[in-house]
């Protein structure tokens, strides 16, 4: 299963201090938007987003069909591919991606500790 670039997506109370912690950490801004109260962080091939009142707790992300520059993969496991593998294996999933659909979907889990795991395909 191949799951694509990973991130981690940070719940943070002041987006412009985190940007300034994280820059000083060496990351530099990617993407997203300042106004829109997020941004995307990178360091090599490290991510971070930094998410200002979008949601209550940090989350690991993955993304398939892309790589860590957000560059489209020639190959790739789409998402309802994991959902259903993951099925499979008796996992339970707190929100699934519509198996009828095509492009981009997301399916959200838990780890046995209460962290959340976003997969979610943008291509």
């Amino acid at each position: 299963m191949k799951l694509g670039a990973f991130s981690v997506s940070l719940n943070v109370k002041e987006l412009s201090t985190s940007k300034e912690f994280y820059e000083k950490l060496g990351f530099t801004k990617f993407g997203g938007d300042e106004k829109m109260n997020y941004l995307i962080m990178k360091n090599g091939n490290s991510l971070i987003g930094l998410f200002q009142g979008m949601f209550e707790n940090n989350i690991l992300t993955f993304n398939p069909g892309w790589d860590e520059d957000a560059k489209t993969l020639d190959s790739f496991d789409d998402v309802r591919a994991i959902q259903k593998e993951l099925k499979d294996k008796g996992m339970d999933l707190n929100t699934e991606a519509d198996e009828n659909t095509k492009g981009p979907a997301s399916i959200v889990l838990t780890d046995p500790d209460g962290n959340v795991i976003l997969i979610d395909q943008h291509v």
